[in-house]
């Protein structure tokens, strides 16, 4: 008796790790599909994680649409400017630049995020 019921709990149990272990490698989290304050930590916790190089769509496949873009063409490079949502200012139901973190590309690749980096390609914009 004893060894049936040791038989039915250990399937039980590796039925159960089985199937969470197929539900968290098979399950993409869509950032679209998050809650804006969800959705700002994701981005946050997702920006920090980035290196120097990453491509655009690379970007754009971990954290989704970016909630406001800039781009121009400069004789370094196409300059694109995309921006993501990461900390709550006003609850006024609209998501601006102060709200979100900036991240820098240079033909197709991440070259900056943050603040100085947004103030630094504005710069850059003047100076042309």
């Amino acid at each position: 008796m004893k060894n049936k019921v040791f038989v039915i709990l250990s399937i039980g149990a590796v039925s159960y790790l089985a199937i969470v272990g197929a539900v968290l490698m098979l399950y993409q989290a869509d950032p679209a599909d998050l809650q804006w304050q969800e959705r700002e930590t994701y981005n946050a916790r997702q920006i920090g994680q980035f290196d120097l190089g990453m491509s655009k769509d690379s970007v754009i496949r971990v954290l989704g649409s970016p909630d406001i873009t800039e781009a121009k063409a400069s004789s370094e490079g196409d300059m694109q400017v995309l921006f993501y949502r990461t900390h709550h200012v006003t609850s006024d139901g609209i998501t601006t630049k102060d709200e979100c973190t900036p991240l820098v590309f240079r033909d197709n690749k991440l070259i900056a995020w943050g603040n100085d980096s947004y103030r630094d390609y504005q710069n850059y914009q003047r100076r042309e």
